[in-house]
C-alpha cells in the first residue's frame, strides 16, 4: 500500500530566500507602498488584456493578485509565476517590488528581472545594488548581468565565499541559472566545503546539475533514494534539471515511490522532459479522491504539487481540471493553477 502525503516521513530543512518559491487576502493592486484604494485597481482593459478568453483572465487576476498579497510567500511565489509564464504586463508590478519590506520578496523580484530581461527596470535594480541585505545585492547583480552588464556576474561568483550560509545558497542558485559552465569547479569546491551548510551543499549540487554536469548523478540518485520526502523532492527536481537521458530513466523508476507527493514531483519534471508517463498519477489525485482525508496543509501541498505537475504534462485529461483548482480554498493552490494554465498555452 503507498503511504499518503501525510504519512511521509520528512525532515526540516530551512529554505533559503529562493527556495521560500516552494510553496503558493487579497489585497488591492496598486503600488504597496500607497495602501490599498479600492477605485485604483486595474482592470484586465488596463493591462491591455480585455479580449482574453475566461480561463487565462482568471488565471491572470490570480497571478495579479498574489503579487499584492499581504503574505510575502504569497508574493514570492507570485512573482515566480509572472516570470516564469512570461507575464510581462506585470513586470512593472515585480519593479516596484523591489522596494518591498521582505527580503525574500526583493530577492525574489530582482531575480525575476533579470530572468525577464526586463530593461526597462534597469534604473531601480541600480537602486537594489545598495540594498542593505546581501541577498537582494547578488540578486540585483544578477540580474544587471543578465541586462547585459556581465561584470556583474562576478559579485554574484565572490559571494561564494560569503560567511553568510543564506548568501552563499543564493550565490550558487543564481550562479545555476546564469548558464556558465566555468562555475562548475568553483560550485563543485563550495559543495565540498568543510564550512559550507547542508543547504549550501545541495543548492551548489542543484547548480552542477542546471549548468549540465552529469559527475553529480550519482550523488543525485543517491538522494531521490533517500529516506526523507524533502529530500527526495529535491533530488527529482535537481535530477530533472540536469535533464541526461539516464537522469529521466531514474525519474521513471520512482513513479511507484510509495510517496505520493515524490510520485507527484516526478510526474511534473518528466513532463518537463517531455515525458507524459507521469499522467496517470495525476489523474489519481482526481480520480482516487486521496486528498479527502488530509489535513488542510498536506491537502494544500498535494493539490499544489498535481497542479504543478499539470503544467509541465499538460494533457486534455489533466488541464479539464485547472478551473476547479483555481477556486481552491488554498492561495498557494490558485497560483499554481494559474501558472500551469498559461505554460500550457505555450505547449
Amino acid at each position: 500500500m503507498k503511504n499518503q502525503p501525510g504519512e511521509a516521513k520528512s525532515r526540516e530543512h530551512k529554505p533559503v530566500a529562493t527556495a521560500a518559491a516552494s510553496a503558493f487576502v487579497f489585497a488591492c493592486l496598486v503600488v504597496f507602498v500607497l495602501g490599498c484604494n479600492e477605485t485604483s485597481v486595474p482592470t484586465m482593459t488596463d493591462y491591455g488584456l480585455g479580449g482574453m478568453d475566461p480561463i487565462r483572465a482568471e488565471a491572470f487576476g490570480i497571478i495579479r493578485d498574489g503579487l499584492a498579497d499581504a503574505y510575502p510567500q504569497i508574493r514570492v511565489n507570485a512573482i515566480e509565476v509572472v516570470a516564469t509564464t512570461n507575464q510581462t504586463t506585470l513586470m512593472r508590478n515585480v519593479q516596484h517590488m523591489l522596494e518591498d519590506d521582505s527580503m525574500p520578496v526583493r530577492f525574489a523580484a530582482a531575480v525575476a528581472i533579470g530572468d525577464s530581461e526586463y530593461s526597462i527596470a534597469r534604473t531601480s535594480v541600480q537602486r537594489a545594488l545598495r540594498d542593505r541585505d546581501a541577498n537582494v545585492v547578488i540578486a540585483a547583480s544578477y540580474a544587471m548581468g543578465r541586462l547585459g552588464y556581465k561584470e556583474y556576474f562576478e559579485v554574484v561568483r565572490k559571494a561564494l565565499l560569503s560567511d553568510d550560509q543564506t548568501v552563499r545558497a543564493n550565490a550558487a542558485f543564481l550562479l545555476g541559472r546564469i548558464g556558465d559552465a566555468s562555475a562548475i569547479e568553483l560550485l563543485n569546491r563550495t559543495q565540498q566545503s568543510t564550512d559550507s551548510s547542508d543547504k549550501v551543499r545541495f543548492q551548489a549540487l542543484e547548480a552542477r546539475a542546471q549548468l549540465g554536469d552529469q559527475q553529480v548523478l550519482r550523488k543525485l540518485w543517491a538522494i531521490v533514494y533517500s529516506g526523507y520526502s524533502d529530500d527526495k523532492i529535491m533530488g527529482v527536481r535537481a535530477m530533472g534539471a540536469l535533464g541526461t537521458q539516464t537522469a529521466r530513466d531514474i525519474l521513471v523508476t520512482k513513479l511507484d515511490d510509495d510517496i505520493l507527493e515524490v510520485r507527484l514531483a516526478v510526474a511534473e519534471q518528466l513532463g518537463k522532459l517531455g515525458d507524459t508517463s507521469g499522467e496517470p498519477e495525476v489523474l489519481g489525485v482526481f480520480e482516487k479522491g486521496v486528498t479527502a482525508g488530509l489535513d488542510e496543509q498536506a491537502r494544500a501541498r498535494t493539490n499544489v504539487l498535481t497542479a504543478l505537475a499539470i503544467g509541465q504534462i499538460c494533457t486534455p485529461p489533466l488541464t479539464q481540471h485547472l478551473p476547479k483548482l483555481m477556486k481552491n480554498e488554498s492561495k498557494s493552490v490558485r497560483l499554481a493553477a494559474a501558472k500551469a494554465v498559461f505554460l500550457c498555452q505555450t505547449k
